[in-house]
């Protein structure tokens, strides 16, 4: 039959129509309607059936939502809102740490005592980095981020601490010049990469081997430029680094280039010594033949070799994702 013919149903436009009216193409007005079937309405940049409306909750329209004079505050525990709590807490923070300048990102145990000899170590590391100027990032609580953050203060530096909210509260420590207050800890763990040129990493728990095994991954999958990972503690560290040599290593889960990210020494002047010459070799493009060795995991390599280690030679550097570029 010809498609023009009035027997064929309509032309284009009455057909539009009739499929704004019927979009299930139910055919009858009097067959129940196909819930599945879009209303004739929008809810902002969504088109939501009677059925997914039960379960979004759109029922009414966002004017009428921001208008009403009582709202219900059941709004600040909802995904959409705690969203904007967290790009909130990305701005505060980029907004604060953007001037900080050269920074090294120190961690350790918050349960370290000031009468333990890494409180005095990491306090000694935080005093001449500052020297070196340097600013010192940390988690701004007790224990080994109050050594840092102290010693950073006694050094002349900015001591820059960034909080994380706790059941039990984490007060900033008294040694914090720059304090920044998060609820989450992935925006929190974000300005700990994004604004240090290396990570100094004292003896601690599960947070702390969060950042370390964090930090290295960024870097083992090319999404930082190699920065410095220092592991201070050669005794503490020693049995996690067998097991690297011994399990993993073995098994091909990662390789001699992935160990030689870590670089480890009880020496705070070495400490200081391993980050000026990684900044010295990515300022020069490399450094000279028979130059100093740096101390890694993987047995002593030269800064040229340390500081390759990665896929992405042309990553951004100071920990900028490289999705950004």
């Amino acid at each position: 039959m010809d498609d023009r013919s009035p027997a064929a149903g309509m032309d284009g436009t009455k057909r539009e129509d009739a499929a704004r009216r019927d979009p299930a193409g139910s055919g009858s007005r009097d067959e129940a309607p196909d819930e599945m079937a879009p209303t004739p309405r929008r809810a902002g940049r969504m088109w939501v059936t009677p059925k997914a409306a039960e379960v979004v909750g759109q029922h009414s329209t966002e004017d009428e939502r921001l208008l009403e004079r009582r709202p219900s505050t059941d709004f600040l525990d909802t995904d959409p809102w705690r969203a904007l709590r967290i790009l909130a807490e990305f701005v505060e923070g980029f907004d604060a740490m953007a001037k900080v300048g050269p920074a090294v990102t120190v961690f350790g145990s918050a349960r370290t005592a000031p009468t333990d000899p890494i409180y005095e170590l990491g306090r000694a590391i935080g005093r001449k980095l500052a020297q070196a100027g340097y600013a010192i990032i940390t988690g701004g609580g007790p224990g080994a981020m109050e050594a840092a953050n102290r010693g950073c203060r006694e050094g002349g530096g900015l001591s820059v601490g960034c909080n994380i909210e706790l059941p039990h509260e984490q007060d900033f420590n008294s040694y914090v010049d720059l304090g920044i207050e998060f609820r989450y800890f992935f925006a929190r763990k974000t300005m700990f990469v994004k604004y240090a040129d290396a990570f100094v990493i004292l003896p601690g728990g599960f947070g702390t081997l969060d950042e370390l095994f964090e930090s290295l991954t960024l870097i083992q999958t090319g999404k930082v430029r190699h920065f410095p990972v220092v592991l201070v503690g050669t005794a503490y560290w020693a049995g996690m680094l067998d097991w690297f040599r011994s399990s993993v290593l073995p098994s091909g889960a990662i390789d001699e280039g992935d160990l030689a990210i870590l670089q480890v020494t009880d020496d705070p002047d070495e400490v200081v010594a391993i980050i000026e010459r990684f900044r010295d070799a990515s300022a020069s493009g490399g450094v000279e033949a028979g130059a100093a060795e740096v101390p890694t995991a993987a047995g002593p390599r030269s800064v040229s070799e340390a500081a390759a280690v990665g896929p992405t030679a042309d990553a951004p550097s100071r920990g900028q994702d490289t999705s950004e570029s």
